[in-house]
């Protein structure tokens, strides 16, 4: 790492960090253990592109309607996120904690001849660095770190004046603890048990607090829905499950 911290200020959760090490070379299977990942990342990835279109003024129609856009994906992992964003014209640096994700990452997107920023290293680090982007992407971390308050505190200093944060989660409720843990993981095995612990899942008035904080603004939400015969994933006006924020800085 660039800079030693303190484990008090750390937002890295050893467990966290051998389980995806673990799960690492299986990012780009689609029909592995990241199939939720990768269907859900086409719905994301239109909806971040819709965002960032409308309040930068793009052409959502354009070949590569991101062009200009410096964007930085917190927790890349395999770089699912990463490329679909590159793949829009955006200049993306990809970040991690996990080795192993960013050896596959930077792989993958070479194989792809697609100029990928990717580092091992903590937001937290970044934000010491000064770094600033047009838009943060902080998708499916949130309920993963050790520290949140912390955590958000530092991705938020990464957004530019004028810039966006996305924020995708899972609501603290009882639904999602039967959907999200006991259906997707004990019931229909979609994700590997232990992928997700309850009481990490921030609800959206507590990561509107950790933003107002610095700030930022919520200027668009989403509930995410999963039909569990289809496997489809769609928007939803509804947000005690899985949920998407957009906040300005």
């Amino acid at each position: 790492m660039a800079l030693e911290m303190s484990e008090q200020h750390s937002s890295i959760d050893p467990e966290e960090v051998a389980r995806y090490t673990a799960l690492a070379n299986l990012w780009w299977d689609k029909s592995g253990p990241f199939w939720p990942l990768h269907r859900l990342n086409e719905l994301r990835v239109g909806y971040i592109r819709e965002q960032l279109c409308r309040w930068f003024q793009l052409d959502h129609q354009a070949q590569k309607p991101l062009e200009g856009l410096r964007i930085l994906d917190i927790g890349c992992g395999g770089g699912i996120l990463s490329e679909a964003v590159a793949n829009g014209g955006a200049t993306v640096h990809g970040i991690d904690v996990v080795e192993r994700n960013i050896a596959i990452a930077h792989h993958h997107a070479q194989q792809n001849q697609l100029n990928i920023h990717y580092q091992m290293i903590t937001a937290e680090e970044l934000a010491q660095q000064g770094k600033h982007y047009d838009a943060v992407l902080n998708m499916e971390v949130v309920e993963h770190v050790a520290h949140l308050s912390g955590f958000v505190h530092a991705c938020n200093q990464l957004v530019r004046p004028g810039g966006l944060m996305f924020i995708a989660t899972i609501n603290r409720t009882v639904l999602a603890w039967l959907i999200a843990i006991i259906g997707a993981e004990y019931i229909l095995r979609w994700l590997p048990r232990g992928t997700h612990q309850w009481r990490r899942f921030p609800k959206p008035q507590e990561l509107e607090t950790l933003l107002n904080k610095d700030q930022l603004r919520i200027i668009d939400q989403s509930g995410v829905k999963v039909n569990p015969l289809t496997r489809r994933m769609t928007l939803t006006p509804f947000m005690g499950v899985n949920y998407m924020l957009v906040a300005q800085r």
